[in-house]
């Protein structure tokens, strides 16, 4: 085959533009220590790069962002129900203070002083968020889990479920002595005490029951009686002592509570029967708890525009890892029992009561030891008032002691729940502590397979750098040589 100059120039042109193009190409890899700058270069680089950097990706979000996260979420509800178990444990040794039966004045008032600071922060602890966020009411993380002042004219209607256990027997006293500022008639108060079950709603102060049924169904041969307080219930009964019949339930607007006739409790109790009911609340205090966290309920506030709530399991789950997730939240219902500030508003009310009976006898002792009432009927008149006052103080200082008695029992049930919780939570940071090691192990392994991928060594890029220099050079000396003789130079 014929070679002719023009042959030659083109090749050795073709040559050293080939020779300049790897020059080129490891100068960048010196600039980048990247194998590849375009995809075109080696695909199987490029496809290795891209899974080896989302799945590095994903790994970057749950060791820098979700895991951290999850952390702090499930510090701060362990911080929380610390906080809570202390103040449990609080109520709970004034439970015990309080069931003893040698109580003076001053141990009186000191349990009422700390029952009465106790129960503010009851719920405080139940607003606990992060991050803006509140970590005890589900979904609704905007909104804290009680009211955050009073609201008057706030309306639910609540939807409540009992079973046969929830019926608790309980001690209704009845007869107030008051101390007369006059001796001119005796005092004819009955004090007494009556013995019935009971069912106790989330609230007190409720404004309707809309609806109400029970299991076993005798509800033909059942009357259905509403007092407005026990006081009310009092002044309807002839002799002044509260009584329900047998197939009867009172219920006491005020307390939320359910008084059951002896029948009806018997058979629902012994047909391990149910009661659900359906009631109107208008008004809540600042610290009470939302119903809507706890309970089926509907907001009527604004009749036009009522708002429905559905009791339901709202798990927050964190993705930790490739198909792993970690439910981090802790709802209310599981640890702030609604009964917790019920019982303590009940202690602090059984306590107040025991100091009055007290302070009421002894005024009367008082009146008793003056001049102007030294007369044999004053005296006779006073020592009637003195005796029932007694009998109501001997009333008042059995049921704090047995109340209280019982109630270590409640509280010692609060604080199982909580510690419960506790231990969900150091189960779910034990978990996570696991997830993450093994992830940043993973992090760690992805990475150095990105590198690999992508990654040239520096001495490796310098070697094949002046490896294609050297080249380079030698064809532009080549080419040199070649335009200098033609076929001029024979002739």
């Amino acid at each position: 085959m014929r070679v002719t100059n023009n042959m030659i120039t083109s090749n050795t042109k073709n040559n050293i533009n080939s020779n300049k193009t790897y020059v080129d190409k490891y100068n960048t890899q010196m600039t980048t220590q990247k194998k590849i700058t375009r995809a075109s270069e080696d695909p199987v680089v490029a496809i290795r790069s891209l899974r080896l950097g989302t799945t590095l990706s994903h790994i970057n979000q749950w060791v820098d962002n979700n895991i951290p996260d999850a952390y702090a979420w499930l510090d701060v509800t362990e911080t929380a129900l610390s906080n809570m178990k202390t103040l449990l444990t609080d109520i709970r040794t004034q439970c015990v203070n309080g069931s003893t039966d040698t109580l003076t004045a001053e141990d009186r008032n000191t349990i009422l002083k700390s029952l009465t600071a106790l129960r503010d922060q009851i719920y405080t602890e139940g607003n606990a968020d992060y991050a803006g966020r509140t970590v005890f009411t589900g979904y609704r993380t905007s909104s804290n889990l009680t009211f955050n002042s009073d609201e008057l004219d706030t309306t639910y209607q609540i939807e409540q479920k009992f079973d046969y256990t929830d019926i608790q027997e309980h001690r209704y006293y009845s007869g107030n002595v008051e101390v007369p500022t006059d001796t001119s008639a005796e005092c004819t108060t009955e004090v007494g005490v009556s013995y019935y079950d009971r069912v106790r709603l989330a609230y007190g102060g409720i404004a309707s029951i809309d609806s109400f049924t029970y299991e076993p169904d005798d509800q033909a041969n059942t009357t259905f009686t509403t007092y407005d307080s026990e006081e009310a219930w009092e002044q309807a009964s002839a002799d002044g002592i509260k009584t329900v019949g047998d197939n009867e339930i009172v219920f006491l607007k005020d307390s939320g509570e359910f008084v059951l006739g002896k029948n009806i409790s018997d058979a629902i109790k012994s047909g391990h029967g149910s009661i659900q009911l359906t009631y109107t609340k208008q008004g809540f205090d600042k610290g009470e708890v939302r119903p809507e966290y706890y309970y089926d309920c509907t907001d009527i506030s604004d009749p036009a525009n009522p708002i429905e709530y559905t009791k339901e399991d709202q798990a927050i789950n964190f993705v930790i890892a490739n198909n792993t997730s970690l439910t981090v939240n802790t709802q209310a219902g599981d640890v702030f029992d609604t009964s917790i500030a019920r019982d303590v508003d009940e202690m602090i009310d059984i306590v107040q009561k025991a100091i009055d009976a007290h302070d009421k006898v002894a005024e009367l002792e008082e009146m008793m030891s003056l001049s102007q009432y030294a007369g044999e009927e004053d005296q006779k008149t006073l020592q009637t008032y003195l005796d029932a006052a007694k009998k109501e103080m001997d009333y008042a200082d059995d049921n704090l002691q047995k109340t209280y008695g019982q109630y270590i029992t409640n509280f010692d049930d609060y604080l199982e729940d909580v510690n419960i919780a506790i231990t969900n939570i150091g189960s779910m940071e034990d978990r996570l502590a696991l997830t993450q090691t093994r992830v940043e192990n993973q992090q760690t392994t992805i990475d150095e397979l990105k590198s690999q991928n992508e990654d040239r060594d520096i001495s490796d890029i310098i070697i094949d750098f002046y490896a294609a220099y050297n080249a380079y050079t030698s064809s532009l000396t080549a080419a040199g040589q070649v335009g200098k003789t033609t076929l001029l130079d024979y002739l």
